[in-house]
């Protein structure tokens, strides 16, 4: 048996109302409900959070699938406060035991203390901005991915504690030309794709 947790960072905030990472999640289970040998725990960050029970849950599940959308080119102040609490507390209890550093040679082989090792994530955004804002020369990213400009520092953050990266993905222009059906169904092929992978008996 798997164990997957799945996070909800959508909030409601300013014109926000967090329904689009609602669906999302929705999605998630749905396909993950599917599979027999999965067990799923969620988090709903918007109705709040024991930090020390969060903690629990990081070191049980096999797989972490983190739903946010992108505030200002950044992860939104509830999902932030959520991981400053939650990694902080899992210090020396499953999350990390240090940066990884020996006193002896202090210049070297910082990152390396997490303790999650073995365990798995992936991570869903959604942004008002297209695509193309991304892909095409001249445009506002400069042909920066998503997951290498904005995520960086969120995809070092789960390295700094042993997670290992499954493929992201993202939803684009999801405020004037949101095509939900087209996107969950994109979203949903891509999820069970990953799965039947992880999930595959590995020949001995």
């Amino acid at each position: 048996m798997k164990k997957v947790l799945i996070i909800n960072a959508g909030q409601n905030f300013g014109h926000s109302g967090g329904k689009y990472n609602d669906t999302i999640a929705e999605n998630t289970l749905a396909v993950l409900n599917k599979f027999e040998n999965i067990e799923v725990k969620t988090t709903q960050i918007a109705d709040g959070f024991d930090k020390d029970e969060e903690v629990k849950k990081f070191v049980w599940a096999d797989f972490i699938i983190y739903h946010t959308p992108i505030w200002w080119f950044q992860l939104p102040n509830g999902f932030k406060k959520y991981i400053d609490e939650v990694f902080t507390a899992g210090h020396a209890k499953g999350i990390y035991m240090s940066d990884g550093r020996k006193a002896e040679n202090p210049e070297i082989n910082y990152g390396t203390g997490g303790m999650l090792g073995g365990r798995k994530y992936m991570v869903t955004t959604s942004w008002n901005a297209p695509e193309t804002a991304f892909t095409l020369p001249g445009e506002f990213f400069n042909e920066t991915s998503v997951d290498n400009g904005p995520l960086f520092g969120f995809h070092r953050m789960n390295a700094f504690v042993s997670l290992e990266k499954m493929e992201s993905f993202h939803f684009h222009d999801v405020e004037k030309n949101a095509n939900i059906e087209r996107d969950m169904k994109l979203y949903r092929d891509h999820l069970e794709q990953v799965f039947e992978k992880e999930l595959k008996p590995q020949l001995a």
